[in-house]
């Protein structure tokens, strides 16, 4: 992936974005623990920034995936990891196979919408018994007439108390697991839909929630392309969230270790500073290298996805990494931040709450593991 000169003016419009429209806000939508995704989106949408990727005719720019990681990277200039990720649910988890599969009419009403920042979605996946066993959800679509009567319950739902759609995965037949799921747009003020707002330790400025859904009638025409096929358009889905997820955190490390750097350089200890000692510096220097690495691999995983190959073994591979360093960095620099480190509003703090968060969503570390050793042939006989 070899940055243009548009790659640079997309990015310098939406660090600009960044720093006017969301940095002055962030400490209070983090108290809050909810910040207002209509309002943001509405003015994303004006930017035409929820539709790098996405086709003219909808209102997107139809620009390639790479554009979208720039965009990616450019949001870790927030001050907080809960904006960035209630963006990329809107743009590389909810969106793409609707984009993708969608019948013209679905795209007409709901990709449309939320490209122009009209209409906020989520991702219906995980359950409270079934988080990355994707194959493992329970919750059922069942025929009656010309709808789908929907129940059962979604956990960990990133934009649910605002969303006006649901891309949620159902079992919408009896047959074997990976061929009886349908991706199913949902409108989020049907009747039966209950919604509970999850507390979490980080990532708190976006809302989250468990849904509930109770003899939920959708018209069956609101099933992404082909029923049955619901599992493997998700795992494409993952795909591009992942890769969101690894671009996503790069320039947001960079800013904790520059941050550290530079309070380091402050902060007096047995008369010299932090930095002066050798395990500091050398420590920064480590941490820098293992996200420029990260990066070289994301932006790998990213060039090839265009070129059209199989990027799930990168991709994977990508979204483990990004979890792993970014427990690193934020917890070292916590650490030579000090007692500062600890404190709630701290750069390293924030980080450290809101990244521990990508080795558990869109895929567990463990999961990406078994799917890398998939690909390496490495798994023992009889597994998956």
């Amino acid at each position: 992936m070899q940055w243009t000169d548009d790659h640079k003016q997309l990015d310098e419009l939406v660090t600009k974005f960044v720093e006017a429209e969301i940095n002055p806000h962030v400490d209070e939508w983090e108290a809050a623990e909810a910040y207002p995704a209509h309002e943001v989106f509405a003015k994303m949408g004006k930017l035409g920034l929820l539709g790098i990727k996405y086709d003219p005719a909808y209102g997107g720019m139809g620009l390639d995936f790479t554009y979208s990681m720039v965009m990616a990277e450019a949001f870790g200039a927030a001050a907080c990891g809960g904006v960035p990720m209630s963006v990329g649910v809107q743009t590389d988890m909810c969106t793409p196979a609707l984009a993708r599969f969608g019948s013209e009419e679905l795209k007409r009403q709901f990709l449309a919408p939320s490209i122009a920042g009209e209409m906020v979605g989520c991702l219906g996946v995980s359950e409270p018994g079934a988080g990355s066993d994707v194959a493992g959800i329970r919750t059922t679509a069942r025929r009656d007439g010309d709808d789908f009567v929907i129940n059962g319950a979604k956990m960990w739902i990133t934009n649910g108390l605002q969303a006006d759609w649901c891309c949620l995965l159902a079992n919408t037949g009896d047959g074997r697991i990976h061929e009886n799921k349908s991706l199913i747009v949902v409108p989020m003020d049907a009747a039966g839909i209950d919604k509970q707002k999850i507390d979490k330790i980080g990532m708190n400025s976006s809302d989250t929630a468990q849904l509930f859904f109770d003899d939920v009638r959708v018209p069956a025409r609101h099933v992404i392309g082909q029923e049955g096929a619901g599992f493997t358009m998700q795992m494409m889905q993952f795909q591009e969230e992942r890769l969101f997820a690894a671009a996503s955190a790069l320039r947001g490390l960079d800013r904790v270790i520059d941050a550290t750097i530079a309070y380091t350089s402050e902060r007096k200890i047995f008369g010299k500073p932090v930095l002066d000692n050798q395990v500091v510096h050398y420590k920064m220097a480590e941490l820098r290298t293992e996200v420029e690495a990260l990066r070289a691999l994301a932006y790998s995983a990213a060039q090839q996805y265009i070129e059209g190959a199989d990027v799930t073994r990168l991709a994977s591979m990508a979204k483990l990494k990004t979890g792993r360093v970014a427990r690193e960095v934020t917890d070292w620099c916590m650490q030579y931040w000090g007692g500062m480190g600890y404190t709630r509003d701290n750069i390293a703090s924030r980080a450290y709450r809101d990244t521990r968060l990508i080795s558990i969503a869109g895929g567990a570390d463990e999961v990406m593991l078994g799917i890398i050793a998939k690909y390496e042939g490495t798994l023992p006989r009889g597994g998956r």
